[in-house]
């Protein structure tokens, strides 16, 4: 009896890579997933956006004062711009969060481009300057993120999580940071809505963050219906939207 006969199979001529097959395509870079490429969401101008951009891994030393001063800069290169406000902002050493007040989407990411670019030519150069050898390349990891904010809670939440980022990263235990109410890598010396008085004996050289006043009524009253902002307050996870 001979042998069975084995039955052909057809093979593509040109397989296909990619597409629907798991794990296809461009992996993540770093501990985080690459921010979604899909379109961005409308934005009504009386809508807050609470930004968040990240650095690359090699440059995640942004509490300095060159990093700082880098930033600041950046922020001056966008402030004069009428349709798009940065009302508060925070540093934190891998991350920037920010609280923007934009006339719609276009002007978002306008001002968010024009700001980042800025920041990293600013950025990488106070790096290059501090391990005195030139640095080049990416700053910023991926897309900024964004989260439309749509009311009162959402806004008060918003705020006491940029002012008071630094309490839920530990960075109020940090030995030149003790004794200090707000955070100095902030604009939390120019927000009027503190519960306590706040007494600030910086020294004289310290140059705030350039940020506007709110012009949104959630920004600048809707939040205070659910009480003032305490300076000791650690904020929990970013918050999702819900109706008010």
């Amino acid at each position: 009896m001979g042998r069975p006969l084995k039955r052909h199979q057809q093979r593509e001529l040109f397989p296909k890579h990619g597409g629907k097959r798991k794990g296809a395509g461009r992996p993540p870079k770093g501990p985080r997933a690459s921010q979604s490429h899909k379109k961005r969401p409308a934005l009504k101008k009386s809508e807050p956006v609470h930004v968040t951009i990240r650095v690359v891994d090699e440059l995640t030393e942004l509490r300095q004062r060159d990093a700082y001063k880098a930033i600041r800069a950046a922020m001056w290169t966008v402030y004069d711009r009428e349709e798009f406000h940065i009302v508060n902002v925070s540093i934190q050493g891998s991350h920037v969060h920010l609280l923007v007040e934009a006339l719609d989407r276009t002007a978002l990411s306008r001002g968010m481009q024009s700001l980042q670019i800025s920041a990293a030519k600013r950025i990488n150069r106070a790096f290059s300057k501090r391990r005195k050898e030139r640095r080049r390349g990416q700053v910023f990891g991926d897309r900024y993120h964004e989260e439309i904010i749509r009311n009162r809670r959402q806004a008060r939440h918003a705020l006491a999580y940029v002012l008071n980022n630094w309490r839920r990263h530990g960075e109020q235990r940090v030995k030149e940071l003790r004794g200090f109410a707000i955070d100095p890598f902030s604009s939390a010396i120019s927000f009027d809505g503190w519960r306590e008085q706040v007494e600030v004996s910086w020294p004289s050289t310290y140059e705030r963050l350039p940020v506007w006043k709110p012009r949104t009524w959630l920004l600048s009253t809707g939040w205070r219906m659910y009480g003032l902002i305490s300076t000791h307050e650690v904020p929990g996870p970013r918050a999702k939207v819900r109706k008010a």
